[in-house]
C-alpha cells in the first residue's frame, strides 16, 4: 500500500475517532448526571479512576481501553456496544459475472428484446445454460451473449459457446414454423488487466474464434442494428456500465 493511501486510512480513522468520543463522552456524562452520581460514585461503581472517566466525558478517552469504557457504560446501565460498519463491497461469488449480466439484460429490454437470464440451451440439460440470450420475434432473431468475467481455458470455452449455438438454432428451427430465427452470437470480456493481457497474447486464436466486426457488435448491442452473422467479441468495463469494441492491434 503507498504512504499517501496509508495516511489517508490514518486521517479518516482519526477524525471518526474524534467524533465518535465525543458522542459517547456527551452520552456518558448525561446518563451520569441522570442518575445524580459525581464522578467519584461512578469511579467506585466501576473501578476505573474518576480521571479517566473525566476525560471520557470531554471526548478525550481514545487511550482507554474499551475495558475502561465498557465498565463505565455497565455501571450506567448502558452497556457500549461496538460493531463494524454494514458491507459496502459486493462479496457475491459471481458478482462480476452478474454485473455483466445485469448490464446485458438491460440494453436488450431498452432494445425491444425479450431478455433471458441463465436459460437452459437444451432442455434436456440444464447445466447447460446461456447468460444471456435476446429474442426479437419480429425480427425473427436470436442472440446468444457470454459474459466473461475472468476467461480461463479459452478452448473449452470456445467449444461450449458452438454448442450453446448449436442449441439455439435447433430451438430457432423449432419454432419458426419453416422461418427460423437467425441465430448470432458474442462474447461479452471484463475489460480486466488480466483479460487485456490474454487477448493481447493470443490475438490471432481470438481473431479466429471472433472474426465478426467488433465495432458493429458494438452497434447492434447498444442501438438495435443487426448483429454481423459472425461471431464476435466486445469489451464491457470493469464497472459493467458500458461495452466498447475490442481493437486488435496491428502487427
Amino acid at each position: 500500500m503507498s504512504r499517501s493511501k496509508r495516511r489517508d486510512i490514518a486521517l479518516a480513522a482519526a477524525l471518526t475517532n474524534q467524533e465518535q468520543l465525543a458522542r459517547l463522552g456527551r452520552a456518558a456524562r448525561d446518563a451520569r448526571r441522570r442518575r445524580r452520581l459525581t464522578l467519584r460514585h461512578l469511579s467506585d461503581r466501576a473501578g476505573v479512576s474518576a480521571s479517566a472517566i473525566s476525560r471520557m466525558e470531554r471526548g478525550k478517552g481514545g487511550g482507554s481501553t474499551v475495558d475502561s469504557w465498557q465498565r463505565v457504560a455497565t455501571a450506567l446501565g448502558r452497556p457500549l456496544r461496538i460493531d463494524l460498519a454494514p458491507e459496502t463491497i459486493d462479496f457475491t461469488a459471481d458478482a462480476g459475472h452478474l454485473a455483466i449480466q445485469e448490464l446485458l439484460l438491460g440494453l436488450g429490454r431498452q432494445l425491444g428484446y425479450v431478455p433471458a437470464f441463465e436459460m437452459a440451451s437444451r432442455p434436456t440439460d440444464p447445466a447447460r445454460s446461456i447468460d444471456v440470450r435476446w429474442r426479437h420475434d419480429q425480427r425473427r432473431l436470436l442472440i446468444v451473449l457470454e459474459a466473461w468475467n475472468t476467461i480461463g481455458d479459452i478452448g473449452a470455452g470456445a467449444r461450449s459457446f458452438d454448442r450453446k449455438l448449436a442449441d439455439v438454432e435447433a430451438f430457432a428451427i423449432a419454432i419458426g414454423a419453416g422461418r427460423p430465427h437467425r441465430v448470432a452470437g458474442c462474447w461479452v470480456v471484463r475489460s480486466t488487466t488480466r483479460n487485456r493481457a490474454l487477448l493481447a497474447r493470443y490475438p490471432e486464436v481470438f481473431a479466429a474464434r471472433f472474426p465478426g466486426s467488433s465495432e458493429r457488435w458494438i452497434r447492434a448491442l447498444t442501438l438495435g442494428t443487426a448483429p454481423p452473422e459472425l461471431s464476435g467479441l466486445v469489451w464491457c468495463d470493469v464497472g459493467a456500465t458500458r461495452l466498447f469494441a475490442w481493437r486488435r492491434r496491428a502487427a
